[in-house]
């Protein structure tokens, strides 16, 4: 039942009570918790952003970002000193009565408790870090804690177009939370209620996603992958595992789950996150044997796949027709991990009822770093930032400096049979690139400025002809060595939607799957899932004007308005700089490298 307190959330800016700051400098963080980000406003408006994982090379990276930190002060041109508050997404007073509740009603293992407080402590040493990484630039703002799904909801709504929208955040945990609601109003977000722990749809996924032994952090998308080849054959069960309630509420049944009570290993700083095992045995006595990582898949892997992601739609169209009927908006801004589930999020326009949708770049806890600063930044005065419609928030790199490491790797790309070429002219470079592509090579884009989140967005990407119906096997064969049943995403001029998909929306973000147009399916078979969907992202010429000329490009030559887009990277996080791009070139098979107005052309 609602507490009194869901309803009392107090605004998160009164203009009346803060004087605005010029120039005024915010510094966003995640840390100590998976993909650590970091970012830099003024005045409210984003400078720079970047994630962790991109400088330290390992997937999904927790802990401080002191890195992605650097990175976004130099690109602002400023210092630390000049910082004028740093909001991170956490607040361990958040929801502490609730939590020393749950202790006392519980009961759980003093593990579970040591836990907790080990990563509270961790938290709180935030100027420690500081101190550490920065040694000659002493912080002397303000740290200002944000709650997690209130950094989540800001993240969204903030850079959204809407004056008022309809706001929710989904995760697995922030902050003893793992949902929270509202409206969004201006500057102005007013929460109605929460999902607490132990309840969660994140955990739930997260949970299913190891019983189908997909172990590593992150890797729900691969349910999302593998669930259109099966049948929701187990929805009957998993109906067991999740309760729809009353007010678009939902609730876990906690047999089936460690963690209410059980300290999970989790490993939260200094690499790749771990999470120990989410599920009891009671889930193996309600759908049979968990499968081992090795193990091969079968139809009744599958079949479960497919009755997961049905379980969560449920519970989140449960959510969304709840709120659509309450407060009778068009506009939906949605954030939290479970905003990732790109599959249900191509389904609000047709299942909810709300007709207009936001997701951010980066959805997940990174974008909390986003959210956070804006937080502290209405909170001092700042006005609202412009609407996001572009990721482009991280490093560039000059082409005097892409051509020294061209020459730096001259003797390993002759090895290779390579040779290398700069191609000045803009429109030609796309028209070279295009034709590769048409030609059934297959290509990696390096442009301007890294992508914010973790979608390759057209700056550090892999390209490929979505015509053939041989090119999934062609780049796992030469670059991704990824399961076969994880599919490809094209990359569509914007003017070109309402043609080739049955939905006709922005999606920058390649944050939303549509049904791809029955009579389209069999023109761009490596880019249309087995279900004939496709996660796509719409390309104008106003987010990246280069991407858009070689799209433009690769139509004329074949008239197909769209690329297949991966991202640039081998088992590893999305390249950044441009001697990974090199090294990622030179250990795989691609045929070309566009790197900057440099091509590298390999010879076959």
């Amino acid at each position: 039942a609602r507490t009194p307190t869901e309803s009392q959330v107090p605004r998160v800016f009164s203009p009346q009570a803060h004087h605005f700051a010029y120039h005024m400098l915010i510094v966003g963080l995640n840390a100590y918790h998976g993909d650590a980000s970091a970012c830099v406003l003024r005045d409210g408006r984003l400078l720079a952003a970047a994630e962790e994982e991109r400088f330290r090379r390992l997937k999904h990276w927790a802990g401080f970002p002191s890195q992605a930190l650097d990175y976004c002060l130099r690109e602002a041109g400023v210092g630390l000193s000049e910082i004028d508050a740093l909001a991170i997404n956490s607040d361990p007073r958040a929801n502490v009565l609730r939590k020393i509740g749950y202790a006392l009603r519980r009961r759980p293992e003093l593990s579970f408790l040591w836990q907790r407080l080990r990563n509270q402590r961790a938290r709180a040493s935030v100027r420690e870090e500081l101190e550490r990484a920065f040694p000659n630039d002493r912080f002397q703002g303000s740290i200002r804690p944000v709650e997690h799904h209130l950094a989540h909801l800001a993240s969204c709504f903030g850079p959204s177009p809407f004056a008022e929208a309809v706001i929710l955040s989904v995760d697995g945990f922030g902050d003893f939370s793992s949902a929270a609601w509202g409206v969004g109003q201006g500057k102005t977000l007013n929460l109605e209620a929460r999902i607490h722990f132990p309840h969660s749809l994140g955990i739930f996924y997260q949970a299913l996603t190891q019983f189908l032994g997909f172990p590593h952090y992150g890797d729900e998308y691969k349910v999302m992958g593998l669930a259109p080849y099966g049948r929701p054959s187990f929805l009957a069960q998993l109906r067991e595992v999740v309760h729809l309630e009353a007010e678009g509420r939902f609730r876990l049944e906690l047999d089936y789950f460690r963690h209410p009570r059980e300290a999970i290993g989790l490993l939260w700083s200094g690499g790749s996150p771990e999470v120990g095992r989410l599920y009891t045995a009671r889930l193996e006595d309600l759908l049979g044997p968990a499968r081992a990582p090795k193990d091969p898949l079968e139809e009744r892997h599958c079949d479960l796949a497919c009755s997961v992601q049905a379980m969560y739609e449920e519970a989140f169209f449960h959510l969304l027709g709840h709120l659509h009927r309450r407060h009778s908006l068009d506009q939906l801004a949605l954030a939290g991990g479970c905003a990732m589930n790109s599959v249900a999020n191509g389904k609000i326009r047709r299942r909810s009822g709300f007709r207009q949708v936001y997701v951010p770049p980066a959805a997940g806890d990174a974008g909390g770093a986003i959210g956070a600063a804006l937080i502290a930044a209405w909170q001092l005065g700042a006005g609202r930032c412009p609407p996001l419609q572009q990721a482009y928030w991280g490093p560039s790199f000059p082409e005097e400096d892409r051509m020294r490491r061209i020459e730096d790797q001259a003797q390993a790309l002759a090895a290779e049979g390579c040779s290398w070429t700069t191609v000045p002219d803009e429109d030609e470079l796309c028209r070279i690139t295009a034709a590769a592509i048409a030609a059934g090579q297959v290509v990696g884009w390096f442009q301007g400025r890294m992508e914010w989140g973790p979608r390759a967005l057209g700056n550090r990407s892999i390209l490929g002809d979505p015509r053939r119906s041989d090119m999934q096997e062609l780049l796992n064969r030469k670059i991704k060595r990824r399961e076969s049943f994880r599919p490809f995403a094209p990359s569509i001029l914007r003017e070109a939607v309402s043609d080739w998909f049955e939905e006709d929306q922005d999606v920058p973000f390649m944050s939303q799957v549509f049904p791809v147009r029955a009579d389209k399916r069999t023109l761009i078979p490596a880019v249309t899932h087995v279900d004939g969907s496709g996660r796509l992202q719409t390309v104008s010429r106003e987010a990246n004007l280069i991407y858009y000329k070689l799209i433009t490009e690769f139509f004329r030559l074949t008239g197909v308005p769209l690329v297949l887009n991966t991202s640039f990277n081998e088992n590893e996080p999305v390249v950044c700089r441009p001697e990974e791009a090199l090294d990622c070139f030179l250990r795989t098979r691609m045929d070309l490298l566009v790197l900057g107005h440099l091509v590298v052309r390999r010879q076959t």
